[in-house]
């Protein structure tokens, strides 16, 4: 099939395509309305590090400070988990509780996000409260020092150590590079299904449009009426 073929069935069926488009941008706006103010966003990041200490050595070199260390990056790695997960979060609402403050685990496991830079874990809360950002981050500072080993006792409960290596403060944020793009691919993504749809729609279409369709089947095509508009002295 030419190029030129194609182009005709896009021709035919232009209004699939519009239409989902068009249908897709309405919906789209409706859901999300970006003419209304939105409620900003802040973000608090802590970063810790975690490891054991080595035992000290009685004579000689025993290894015992390169297995500490190498049992440090896996550690991160594990807390990186931990800390996203109920347990930790129940643990954080529960200190937040004593301050006569409300928050619940699945709130404080929703907007907690971590990650891992050069061997030093990172912990980044998200809210629309910064004052309540503040008091879940020192809840969760509490919770990594005094209450670490309750979720790693085999390696933490006697030589484990978590130390808070940088505490940020609670700072507004944009929207994320997801939700700028939202729209421009829902409506890429309508665009690309209404084609799809017009090409299937004219495969399932059995109609004769053109004398190539005839010609096809071995009928020999005598002569070919243009469409109104074409020629000379159509009216």
């Amino acid at each position: 099939m030419e190029l030129r073929t194609y182009l005709g069935i896009l021709r035919r069926r232009w209004w699939i395509p519009t239409a989902l488009v068009l249908l897709t941008l309405a919906f789209s706006l409706l859901i999300t309305r970006p003419w209304q103010p939105r409620p900003p966003t802040y973000a608090l990041g802590m970063a810790f590090s975690v490891g054991i200490r080595p035992a000290p050595t009685v004579e000689g070199y025993d290894y015992d400070g390169y297995y500490t260390a190498l049992a440090s990056e896996y550690l991160i790695d594990d807390f990186a988990e931990i800390v996203k997960g109920s347990e930790f979060a129940a643990e954080v609402s529960r200190r937040l509780a004593d301050r006569q403050i409300t928050v619940a685990p699945g709130v404080i496991q929703g907007s907690t996000q971590t990650g891992k830079l050069h061997r030093i874990l990172q912990v980044t809360i998200v809210g629309p409260d910064p004052v309540q950002l503040e008091a879940i981050a020192d809840a969760v500072i509490a919770t990594m020092a005094e209450a670490g080993h309750l979720f790693m006792p085999r390696l933490l409960a006697e030589r484990g150590a978590v130390a808070l290596v940088n505490r940020g403060q609670a700072a507004p944020i944009g929207p994320s590079l997801r939700q700028r793009l939202d729209l421009p691919l829902r409506l890429v993504l309508a665009l690309v299904t209404g084609v799809l749809l017009a090409f299937l729609w004219e495969y399932l279409d059995d109609r004769i449009r053109e004398r190539s369709h005839l010609e096809a089947l071995g009928i020999p095509v005598l002569g070919e009426i243009p469409r109104r508009g074409k020629g000379t002295g159509n009216r």
